[in-house]
């Protein structure tokens, strides 16, 4: 449900929020900044610092993303496959929260985050492994025989993937013609990329230091980088050829002026309440939640000027850690998890649906699914990554995934997407929420026999004051919300889309975009 209103408290009691919510999710930022500096030490006591030092590197949970490995689960199975898979990404979220809040016990116990925290997880994971094995079976189905290899998490690093690059599904992440360079580390100033760096034992504007970030779980100023300062790495998009289609058709929806949030995604964790334990921003269909279904979005209003365009349009909101808190600091997907900070609505949002190069476009299937960009990077690599962040006046030169930019004066932080837009021709979701879309080549051609579809590209431009590094340390940082142990890293960005056009309206769009007018 949206909420309307916002309670602003005292700058006394903010300070005291966000010191608490620090302790509480950052597991004591002085202590992990006093114990990581120590690692660096030599003294008689090196075998206590080589043991805080090894707990000093655990600075969150990664575990193995079972939801994108099951390419193939029965539809008998899937409502109940999905709530547990819900399951699997409670749990995770209760052990990183056991791991920020007993960052001391760690210091002086290098067997503690194994013995008290990731073997206890395995345990879980293995019970709810062995329910999805029951629900394949119960429709008569075999479950793979992975699946048991999946249940163990490690401890890792702040700027650690277990993935690398690779791409889980062979999808070419070309964003429609914007080249996935992962963001490119940049130099920024020497500035250190282990997510742990050595802190000055305060409150910095209301943010508890550590593993960064106000509540104590990023992002760090590695995650930010001076765009000015970084190479042009945007590549020229394809030409449209004879036979392609180069028209486009513009929805308008507004900005959440209606501020409909909510934390649930109804299309990988249906059902279930809080599933994506962050806070979306909605856009058009205003009945989106847990439990809606098709009747439901087909039945809804829309905040979008076409009456046509019932779809809805979803992603995570933006936050400035300032030192204050909204109104979600004590809800779950909000500051119990550590998602703070100040929500920023966008100052633009753009919506529009964009041709092939290669090829004409096929209208999408009402109720088409598609999830662009993954929320859980820092566990799953880059491979699925779509992540675009840039600044008005550089986005045809520089386009990040792997960090924020920080914009000069006058100029503001844009997120972009470029959604899939080659359809198997069939369904309108798959088991994993992505082997039914995959994105065509650079040259605009779709493989395995799938069709272009209209694109869906989304530009989201925020006001956000520039954050500032200090001593290793940033001020007033911006990030998505997100899983808590992710970090809030810039590449976890995604956006969802519904599609719920009416047939004439997509019909339209579909005529637009191959005739090549401009169409709203």
């Amino acid at each position: 449900m949206g909420r309307n209103t916002r309670k602003r408290r005292s700058s006394l009691a903010n300070k005291a929020i966000a010191a608490s919510a620090a302790l509480a999710l950052g597991g004591g930022g002085l202590i992990w900044a006093n114990f990581y500096a120590s690692a660096h030490e030599t003294n008689s006591n090196s075998w206590k610092n080589n043991t805080k030092a090894a707990a000093a590197t655990v600075a969150t949970i990664s575990c193995p993303d079972i939801g994108q490995k099951l390419t193939r689960v029965p539809r008998g199975a899937r409502s109940s496959v999905y709530k547990e898979l819900a399951t699997l990404d409670k749990q995770i979220t209760e052990a990183y929260a056991r791991l920020a809040s007993t960052r001391q016990a760690q210091t002086k116990d290098a067997n503690f985050v194994q013995n008290a925290i990731l073997g206890p997880l395995k345990q879980k994971r293995t019970a709810v492994i062995g329910r999805i094995k029951i629900d394949f079976k119960r429709v008569g189905a075999a479950a793979p025989n992975t699946l048991d290899a999946l249940a163990a998490c490690t401890g890792s690093g702040a700027n650690q993937t277990t993935a690398g690059g690779q791409n889980n599904n062979g999808q070419q992440q070309n964003g429609g013609g914007q080249q996935q360079n992962g963001g490119q580390q940049q130099n920024n100033g020497g500035q250190q990329q282990n997510g742990g760096q050595q802190q000055n034992g305060g409150q910095n504007n209301g943010q508890q230091q550590g593993n960064g970030g106000q509540a104590g779980n990023g992002p760090v100023a590695a995650d930010f980088v001076d765009i000015t300062k970084v190479q042009p790495n945007v590549q020229a998009k394809a030409q449209t050829q004879a036979g392609g289609s180069a028209g486009t058709f513009t929805s308008s929806c507004g900005v959440n002026a209606n501020k409909k949030f909510n934390t649930d995604n109804v299309i990988v964790a249906p059902g279930v309440t809080n599933g994506a334990h962050h806070l979306h921003d909605y856009v058009g269909n205003q009945s989106n939640d847990a439990f809606a279904n098709n009747d439901t979005f087909a039945a809804a209003q829309t905040s979008c000027s076409n009456q046509g365009d019932k779809s809805s349009y979803y992603w995570p909101v933006v936050r400035i850690q300032n030192g204050t808190q909204d109104f979600d600091q004590n809800n779950d997907g909000g500051g119990k998890e550590g998602n703070v900070g100040q929500i920023q609505q966008a100052k633009q949002a753009s919506i529009k649906f964009v041709g092939n190069a290669k090829s004409k476009v096929v209208a999408m299937p009402k109720f088409l699914r598609i999830i662009t960009g993954d929320a859980k990077t820092l566990t799953n690599g880059l491979g699925n990554a779509n992540a675009h962040w840039s600044c008005t006046g550089f986005e045809n030169k520089v386009q990040l995934t792997e960090q924020y930019p920080i914009c000069p004066q006058g100029s503001s932080v844009v997120r972009s997407f470029a959604f899939q837009s080659c359809w198997d021709g069939q369904n309108i979701d798959s088991a994993n929420h992505r082997t039914h879309v995959a994105f065509a080549d650079a040259q605009g051609n779709c493989a395995n026999g799938f069709k272009a579809i209209p694109q869906l590209t989304m530009r989201l431009v925020y006001n956000v004051p520039a954050p500032t590094i200090e001593n290793g340390q940033i001020k007033n940082a911006y990030a998505v919300d997100g899983f808590p142990e992710q970090l809030h890293k810039a590449s976890t960005d995604h956006d969802d889309f519904i599609n719920v056009f009416d047939e004439n309206v997509m019909n339209q769009m579909v005529n637009c975009i191959n005739t090549g007018k401009k169409c709203r």
